[in-house]
């Protein structure tokens, strides 16, 4: 008779951003669980996660708003969904434009939701990245490569990029 809220993803530095995003889904329910992608499948770059799973769920845990945590040792939250079977599924609210996922996790995560008969909705909060506050600060790149990783950014899109090898995917 409770109303499960699930909120999924690889929480590696866990900072407030998450915290509140954390706060904000538990007032929409009575239960939160929240899932946590396994280390063998984080896809974040060289040296990620910087936290093992064991620890990642663990500083989930410690925070007052989550009620339960697990840890998801699939490539997606699917799995997880299915088993939860939360009547809502948070997410934060960069996931609300369709084209900042480009890996469409989102709308696969969002269908399963919907197939157990709940809804997927997005909170409306600051937003923080854990990737790139490890970049910034725990990065394993000299300050060179950095700088190079920077001005290479301020020239080119991701899409730039996705165009670039799209042209060069049949050499």
């Amino acid at each position: 008779g409770k109303k499960i809220i699930h909120c999924h993803g690889v929480f590696d530095l866990v900072h407030p951003g998450h915290i509140r995003h954390f706060t904000s889904a538990k007032k929409r329910g009575d239960v939160l669980v929240v899932t946590v992608t396994s280390d063998r499948h984080v896809n974040k770059g060289p040296g990620r996660p910087v936290f093992n799973e064991k620890l990642r769920a663990e500083a989930v845990a410690s925070l007052a708003a989550v009620d339960y945590v697990a840890v998801n040792d699939a490539p997606t939250a699917v799995p997880a969904i299915t088993a939860v079977r939360p009547h809502l599924y948070i997410k934060g609210n960069e996931y609300k434009k369709k084209g900042k996922d480009f890996t469409g996790g989102i709308d696969i995560e969002a269908d399963a939701v919907s197939r157990a008969g709940g809804k997927a909705e997005f909170t409306d909060d600051i937003t923080f990245s854990s990737t790139q506050l490890i970049n910034n600060f725990f990065t394993p790149y000299s300050e060179a490569a950095r700088g190079f990783l920077r001005e290479f950014q301020t020239k080119y899109s991701f899409d730039d990029i996705l165009d670039y090898f799209e042209k060069i995917k049949n050499y």
